[in-house]
């Protein structure tokens, strides 16, 4: 369970006095805590990816901000907790595997985009719906 490996890497960032991996890791613990106190139930394994995507969705937003305002300092550290949170996604595909999976499972042109997105697999959104676009078009 992924709760208990954040636990886990939580204590070590402590003992190791690791700041940055400290606050990421405390986020990324509270966020599943949440989510799971607002199920009423244990996250099964596709909603702590859900969950872990969601940081790494607003640590992207936060980085651009970043990069908008030119403050270098925040730049490197929202890209320094974006690699720890990446380490608990599961594999991305790349366009060429996402391409492959799609048309395995069936995604031709004229398909309704939301009918092809429900096939797609594990892939960053952004990814997925490009790929998809440009084989249903």
């Amino acid at each position: 369970m992924l709760k208990t490996v954040v636990f886990d890497q939580l204590k070590q960032a402590m003992k190791n006095k690791d700041v940055l991996a400290k606050g990421v890791l405390t986020l990324v613990k509270a966020a599943l805590d949440a989510a799971e106190k607002e199920k009423g139930a244990e996250l099964t394994p596709l909603e702590e990816t859900a969950v872990i995507n969601r940081e790494v969705k607003q640590t992207n937003q936060s980085l651009d901000g970043a990069k908008q305002a030119g403050r270098d300092d925040l730049i490197e550290k929202e890209e320094a907790k974006l690699v720890i949170l990446k380490s608990f996604l599961p594999k991305q595909l790349s366009e060429e595997e996402i391409v492959a999976a799609l048309q395995a499972a069936g995604v031709t042109s004229g398909m309704n985009m939301g009918d092809a997105m429900k096939i797609a697999g594990k892939a960053d959104g952004a990814t997925m719906s490009k790929v998809v676009k440009s084989l249903i078009s």
